[in-house]
């Protein structure tokens, strides 16, 4: 199996990932320490269309070479913030409509494919060894 290279991917370009209509889902990163993993959520959600990418904590933000090694522009397409406060953001979130969902587990957890796919929705992801904070 032969593998394509960038120009054969017909990735959008940013101009056109700009204007095109987003998916109504932000992703939060709490205490992601690979640079690896956060440009790889960021080439994730450029190719789902993600509305946005909020970065807490100790989460490394761009532009940094190791992010932008894994990200492949995606860091150009994809807007994104740094965020101190993970406990206000999640406030400010659910008071803007979305639906809080955590990728942890906990006493009232579903699967990911009981997720409404037409709702505003803000998926949740903590550091690596052991997941979101309590603040979240």
């Amino acid at each position: 199996m032969l593998k394509k290279q960038m120009d054969e991917l017909d990735r959008l370009s940013t101009e056109e990932f700009h204007r095109s209509a987003k998916s109504p889902l932000v992703v939060v990163l709490e205490n992601v320490r690979s640079m690896h993993n956060v440009g790889s959520v960021f080439r994730t959600c450029d190719a789902f269309l993600v509305e946005k990418i909020y970065l807490c904590g100790f989460t490394p933000t761009p532009p940094h070479r190791e992010i932008q090694k894994t990200a492949l522009g995606a860091t150009e397409t994809v807007s994104w913030e740094a965020v101190t406060e993970i406990h206000q953001l999640i406030k400010d979130l659910k008071e803007q409509g979305y639906l809080i969902a955590a990728t942890s587990p906990h006493a009232n957890d579903i699967e990911m494919s009981e997720l409404p796919v037409n709702q505003k929705t803000a998926l949740l992801f903590g550091t690596e060894l052991g997941g979101l904070s309590d603040l979240a």
